[in-house]
């Protein structure tokens, strides 16, 4: 048996499962054969997921639908257009998963780009669009994410701070990503602007959606490196404390004394061991993200280089 499932074959069974059962509540008391029939199906398909489930965590699925000037109703899109939307969002993937696991350069080819890359792997409904899924080399548990996954995860919520009436999510999305991949984004937002276009976005349980071209423009204009700046600095203090698993940190400053609060960098894969060094002088590098004038986002960038003798402050 392959070591993937396709999200496809998973969702089919389901709808089949949810078939069968709202089939078996109308079912007449006296209809014995067809009843029996019917439960044995149901346990058929439930057998199938569960054997579906101990494979891990299959490749994911994302739609992506279009809408306005470019699209025929559901009938077709604009082969230019559809051609350059495609293109520019599977770049802004595979830039946003290189920028989470730190390894995007400022120039030059994107890092990993055969396992960020992603396929067509059909037509979607309702406006017109693609289904879109990630191109898995490497298998995974269940409960782990692909750099894909949490690519997406982080484009989406991007997309929807952007056009949000708060910078609260903007800003927590933006501080996770370089200037590179914010730009990739906003290239793609770019596409849809210049012809006219919308789009859905559905991945997982989450949907993302322009509804008017007001909003294209109004995240255009929010992503631009004019509304989000990014700066790395070197701030020295000492840490206060930190939580790996919600990777997060607390950092007292020494001039200006205030203490600080940021989020520890994917790349970072060792930020157990800052607790060994609580309460002494260092210095950090940290991504320091603003968006428009709202509160300051910090992103630990690397393990600090500690110095001997330590000293307290």
């Amino acid at each position: 048996m392959s070591s993937f499932i396709s999200p496809l074959d998973r969702s089919h069974l389901l709808g089949e499962l949810n078939f069968l059962k709202q089939q078996l509540t109308k079912l007449p008391v006296k209809a014995h054969l067809t009843r029996m029939s019917t439960q044995a199906r149901i346990k058929s398909v439930e057998e199938k997921l569960a054997a579906l489930s101990s494979l891990g965590n299959p490749p994911q699925l994302v739609k992506l639908t279009f809408s306005g000037r470019p699209v025929i109703d559901s009938y077709g899109i604009f082969a230019d257009f559809g051609a350059k939307a495609i293109n520019s969002f599977s770049e802004a993937i595979t830039a946003v998963a290189a920028s989470l696991g730190g390894d995007l350069a400022a120039t030059g080819p994107f890092p990993n780009r055969s396992q960020n890359q992603l396929l067509i792997t059909n037509t979607a409904v309702g406006s017109f669009g693609f289904e879109l899924q990630e191109n898995r080399i490497t298998p995974l548990l269940l409960e782990e994410k692909s750099s894909v996954e949490q690519a997406i995860e982080c484009a989406q919520n991007l997309l929807q701070g952007s056009i949000n009436l708060d910078d609260e999510l903007l800003a927590d999305a933006a501080s996770l990503l370089d200037t590179r991949a914010l730009q990739k984004v906003g290239e793609f937002v770019k596409v849809l602007a210049d012809n006219d276009a919308r789009c859905a976005l559905v991945y997982g349980q989450k949907m993302f959606r322009f509804t008017s071209d007001v909003e294209v423009m109004r995240s255009l204009e929010r992503m631009s490196s004019a509304n989000i700046h990014e700066a790395e600095q070197t701030i020295r203090g000492a840490f206060q404390g930190i939580l790996p698993k919600g990777r997060t940190f607390e950092f007292k400053v020494k001039d200006p004394e205030l203490n600080i609060r940021g989020k520890i960098s994917p790349a970072i894969e060792n930020a157990g061991e800052i607790n060994a060094h609580l309460y002494k002088e260092v210095s950090i590098k940290v991504m320091v993200t603003q968006v428009n004038q709202g509160r300051p986002r910090y992103l630990l960038l690397a393990i600090p280089e500690w110095e001997s003798p330590l000293e307290q402050i």
